[in-house]
């Protein structure tokens, strides 16, 4: 691969999308060389902003002809480093794939990669249907990164994530073949199952230029409490109870006390009044369209917390309360990061491990010498670990908070886990994967890589470890 682009190349590039959306100067190189990945920044050797997939297809046949690495951006907001340009080249922006045309008698929508995750979401509801997914990043991420990453958020645990709503994708490969991976239908046994391959391949595998998505009719009524817990242990262990009881909560997230003190100080115009010695608080949302019936379930969590040490629950009455609630949950991250250069993790194990999760976590922390504040989508056993340099030396967090993430991946991993349950590989996670798989698997991956990619342009160095 070519890090200095040739001359000519820049001509060839303009030539194709004019020269408007042709952008060299370091300011704008430098702009979309960074996500919200820690302090990265690999700015590509040129940015270009293609207008339609034939466009694109024109600008990856150049590439691989000159085997130049081409890197798709959407939003940034990744917190695995997936959109960094990190062998320079061509970025790929797609911000100008904004288009939504929904089609309310299939339940369907056919979406570009660079519309916002809530955009579509609002545009969904006001047709009187529900998009579920919800990241935290909602008013900022795209639904291209959402499908590249198979992100999920808050709802995941009772509506799946990005991958259940996908029927179909429009992709540019790597060689410049524009295909469909499958068909606008919600069931579909014809051949391999590409759409799903294409799925969480972080945009190493192809460029997502459409992509056809089921919705739902929308839910008019839910009930939010949060609940604060004296041990946060026993937060974690009341998640899997409240399944056993029979519920399923359209959300329920962990929070630790860190986690929403440092939120409380980073939102403006949000107050909650919390006892010194309560630990963890949990955000319970049960959803549906009749509200009688959530009032049963909600008398049911209540009966499951109560076996728990807990302080009095707080149940939003209104929807500035409720809108105030899921605030301080989606702030979490920014306040972290506000606070400390940090690290995040995005372990992943079966619910009712939780709480080993989280002692395992807190004993690294005590070994190596670095604090975590912990968070995440509990009701389905996703736990965000936010590592915290805090006055840690820069050669501890260099050498040893590596070998505390590399414990904690481990343990996630012997609990029947996973390094990732909605953040991706990407760069950062990479050498960590043979924590999870065998070689024979991660050769697996390689050759699927290479029949895609044969030359290796499309976000290289990206998810496989580098010895491989």
């Amino acid at each position: 691969m070519q890090n200095i682009l040739p001359l000519h190349l820049f001509e060839e590039l303009e030539a194709i999308t004019g020269s408007q959306y042709l952008f060299l100067d370091e300011e704008t190189r430098r702009h979309y060389g960074h996500d919200e990945t820690e302090d990265y920044n690999f700015p590509p050797s040129v940015v270009v902003k293609p207008g339609t997939p034939e466009e694109i297809s024109a600008i990856m046949k150049l590439a691989n002809e000159y085997k130049i690495p081409v890197v798709p951006i959407g939003g940034r907001t990744g917190l695995s480093g997936g959109a960094l340009s990190i062998h320079g080249g061509i970025g790929l922006s797609m911000e100008r794939f904004t288009k939504i045309e929904i089609d309310e008698n299939n339940l369907q929508a056919i979406v570009e990669p660079a519309v916002i995750t809530q955009v579509f979401r609002e545009a969904a509801f006001e047709k009187g249907l529900f998009y579920p997914p919800d990241p935290s990043s909602q008013g900022s991420c795209t639904i291209g990164g959402n499908v590249a990453e198979n992100a999920g958020g808050a709802r995941a645990l009772k509506y799946g994530v990005t991958k259940d709503y996908v029927l179909n994708l429009q992709v540019v490969l790597p060689n410049g073949d524009i295909i469909w991976t499958g068909a606008n239908t919600l069931k579909n046994s014809t051949g391999y199952n590409l759409t799903q391959l294409m799925v969480g391949s972080e945009g190493t595998l192809g460029i997502i230029t459409k992509i056809v998505m089921k919705l739902l009719p929308k839910n008019n009524h839910n009930i939010l409490m949060l609940v604060p817990f004296f041990k946060s242990a026993q937060a974690c262990e009341a998640v899997a109870e409240i399944f056993r009881a029979g519920i399923v909560p359209s959300a329920l997230e962990f929070m630790e006390r860190d986690a929403i003190d440092w939120t409380l100080r980073f939102v403006d115009g949000v107050s909650i009044d919390i006892k010194d010695e309560v630990e963890a608080h949990l955000l319970i949302e049960v959803d549906g369209n009749y509200p009688d019936v959530l009032f049963v379930e909600a008398e049911k969590i209540m009966g499951v917390l109560e076996r728990f040490e807990i302080d009095e629950i707080l149940f939003a009455d209104t929807e500035d309360q409720k809108n105030a609630l899921w605030k301080i949950r989606r702030a979490v991250g920014e306040a972290v990061k506000s606070n400390s250069v940090y690290k995040e993790e995005d372990t992943v194990v079966p619910r009712y491990e939780l709480p080993r999760l989280l002692e395992g976590i807190k004993d690294a922390g005590w070994k190596y010498g670095f604090k975590s504040v912990c968070y995440g989508h509990a009701g389905d056993g996703n736990l965000h670990v936010n590592i915290i340099k805090g006055d840690m030396t820069d050669e501890n967090w260099k050498t040893e908070v590596p070998k505390g993430i590399r414990e904690i991946f481990e343990l996630t991993v012997s609990l029947k886990g996973t390094l990732s349950g909605e953040h991706g590989i990407g760069y950062v996670q990479k050498s960590y994967m043979d924590i999870a798989f065998t070689n024979g698997h991660l050769q697996l991956m390689k050759g699927i890589k290479r029949l895609f990619d044969p030359n290796n342009i499309l976000n290289p160095g990206k998810v496989l470890p580098d010895n491989l």
